[in-house]
């Protein structure tokens, strides 16, 4: 059996309570032996990235310190322009040859894939792994396949941990303790 490596990207702006119960979903579901957590230099379809790549780089292994299912890789932060997942699937396929990668994503994400760069080419080098919660069902028949995964439905977004910082609230439960505290250090997302 290869070694199962989900990846799982992200802005990660802050990362908080809601990315750690689906990636945990997650690696139980698809029995992975490492789930990575890649934040994303330059969002292609994102904008209003917040923190600096090195904290939200500090954030992601403060959070997930001391919990050896899950890793943090910097690759696309070492990269210049876009962060698209195509490259970076490229660059772990070479560094991963025995693994089998399985790419996580959202059903909002899953709706939208055939406007990411290249989307023919990322189903060649992982299976597409979309994150559904209750009430919600992807449509895998089409172009791109991929396999189901239930999580647990977290109603929680790095926008809302944004609007608490900003309001000076108690970010404890939300974000990890490491995680509050880089936030409060670097005075993070305050107005």
């Amino acid at each position: 059996m290869p070694r199962r490596v989900g990846i799982f990207g992200g802005t990660f702006d802050p990362p908080h309570a809601g990315h750690l119960i689906v990636a945990a979903d997650a690696f139980e579901a698809l029995k992975l032996n490492l789930l990575l957590f890649v934040p994303a230099a330059v969002p292609p379809h994102k904008s209003g990235v917040v923190a600096t790549a090195d904290q939200r780089l500090r954030m992601l292994q403060g959070a997930l310190d001391g919990d050896d299912r899950f890793g943090v890789d910097d690759l696309e932060l070492r990269r210049t322009g876009p962060s698209y997942t195509v490259d970076t699937l490229t660059e772990l396929s070479l560094r991963e040859r025995d693994a089998e990668l399985i790419f996580l994503l959202g059903i909002d994400q899953f709706r939208a894939f055939s406007t990411w760069v290249r989307p023919a080419e990322i189903v060649k080098l992982a299976t597409l792994a979309v994150m559904a919660r209750d009430g919600e069902a992807p449509d895998l028949g089409g172009a791109y396949g991929g396999i189901e995964v239930r999580v647990t439905r977290v109603d929680l977004s790095s926008t809302a941990i944004r609007a608490k910082a900003a309001a000076g609230a108690d970010l404890r439960y939300y974000v990890a303790p490491a995680v509050a505290r880089i936030i409060e250090e670097g005075a993070l997302y305050r107005a």
